[in-house]
């Protein structure tokens, strides 16, 4: 076994806030946040099994959350249609978002967090303004047709799935949104470490590897089941292997390159939606 591949389970935590919709390390790999059916957030040391904090104010399930670059604020959007800012520090609610016409499935900060993005069942991506005193968007992006399941933001480009079967990127230098049709609905979307490539988690038990600039198609991994719920795929902190979840409870681990299944672990009985890589000391977590 590889030693760049997760090997050892280190840490189980029973998170008590019923169904775990979304978990999410900061920048470092020092703590992680995870998302409830119960309507709250909570702030882990996952190190140490270590509750740090909980935050409430959403109404319904929260479905996405993601700590800013300095840890001092976090955003979260969930099932009661609002995107929410918190202070890490005194678990304080501070600004309320409301403008999609339903759940917000993902939020992502921009890179110096000023702005939060997040995409909706509302077919929508909107753009937050955390140090404007308005509450409306500063953007919308309406390109998509059905869903927006997923998004990620580099320091000029916005990358988004949705379930109309495509992925969306925008450059933000020459404002252009360029397109692809990936022909299954679109749940999980990310860019490789290098930013060359894009990583497409779809309803057809596929990831796909793509090209960001040409949109061509470098590689398909199969061997999980991901036909009904999303699911996300990650990769490790060396572009060197891909990480997914699966709907029969396994974690499958593929070599990017050769395409060939090297891992396929147990983790529970249900399925596993969220697969999460980080590095952190030169080793990598998920």
């Amino acid at each position: 076994m590889s030693r760049d591949i997760p090997s050892k389970l280190i840490q189980t935590i029973d998170c008590k806030q019923g169904a775990v919709r979304a978990v999410r390390f900061n920048a470092d790999g020092t703590y992680c946040l995870t998302c409830g059916s119960n309507k709250t957030i909570k702030l882990w040391n996952p190190h140490r099994d270590l509750l740090l904090k909980s935050y409430q104010g959403h109404g319904y399930e929260v479905l996405d959350a993601q700590a800013g670059c300095d840890n001092s604020q976090i955003c979260s959007g969930g099932m009661d249609k609002t995107v929410r800012l918190f202070d890490v520090a005194t678990g304080k609610a501070l600004r309320t978002f409301r403008g999609h016409a339903g759940t917000v499935n993902c939020v992502k900060f921009n890179e110096e967090s000023t702005v939060i993005l997040s995409g909706a069942i509302d077919s929508t991506i909107r753009a937050w303004d955390t140090r404007s005193r308005k509450n409306e968007p500063v953007q919308v992006m309406d390109e998509a047709k059905d869903s927006v399941t997923s998004i990620q933001v580099s320091d000029h480009e916005i990358l988004s799935g949705s379930a109309d079967n495509h992925v969306r990127r925008y450059d933000l230098r020459i404002g252009r949104m360029m397109a692809d049709y990936i022909g299954k609905p679109v749940t999980s979307v990310t860019f490789t470490r290098d930013g060359q490539c894009i990583l497409v988690s779809s309803l057809d038990d596929t990831l796909r590897l793509i090209d960001k600039d040409t949109g061509e198609l470098l590689n398909e991994y199969k061997g999980h089941k991901n036909s009904e719920y999303k699911i996300d795929g990650c990769l490790n902190s060396k572009d060197t292997h891909i990480l997914t979840g699966s709907e029969n409870g396994l974690v499958c681990i593929w070599d990017l390159v050769d395409v060939s299944i090297i891992a396929l672990r147990l983790f529970c009985s249900g399925y596993v939606c969220e697969v999460l890589g980080n590095k952190m000391q030169y080793k990598d977590y998920i």
